[in-house]
């Protein structure tokens, strides 16, 4: 299967909403429509750093999805790509979209001078992890959440 990557476009919600959704669902955090629009909303305003892509199949149907934002690395006076989310349908799963998304990301990351594509997936996605250790290495660093 050859698959593509694209930006997300403003007519697509819709579509984006049932990967979203999907996304949510594996991480057993459900997208509630506040949660959809407040996203949606940051991703089709231009002003905001909050990017989208799909990974688009032969046909053109979205079968993955990419949220990324740019971050500043101001001990190595770089700027990074951070992947948010990563999520693959589960029917499209081994055809390549969330390689064919990690390429996309990594040559844009490359394009804008940035440093680094950086993300976090949890530790018993063993099936994402084994993509991940095909295009990146694993850093030794342990991540920390701090509540208000």
């Amino acid at each position: 299967m050859t698959v593509n990557v694209r930006p997300v476009q403003d007519n697509e919600f819709f579509t984006w909403l049932d990967l979203y959704a999907g996304y949510g669902d594996f991480y057993e955090n459900p997208v509630t429509d506040e949660k959809a629009l407040l996203v949606w909303s940051w991703i089709s305003d231009p002003g905001n750093e909050l990017e989208a892509y799909f990974a688009v199949d032969e046909d053109g149907v979205p079968i993955g999805l990419a949220h990324v934002r740019e971050f500043a690395r101001p001990l190595d006076g770089s700027k990074g790509l951070y992947l948010d989310d990563l999520f693959v349908a589960p029917g499209a799963r081994g055809a390549g979209a969330g390689s064919a998304l990690l390429d996309a990301l990594r040559q844009a990351a490359k394009d804008r001078g940035l440093s680094v594509v950086r993300w976090i997936t949890a530790k018993d996605n063993a099936t994402a992890r084994r993509l991940y250790d095909r295009f990146a290495k694993k850093t030794s660093w342990v991540t920390y959440d701090l509540v208000p």
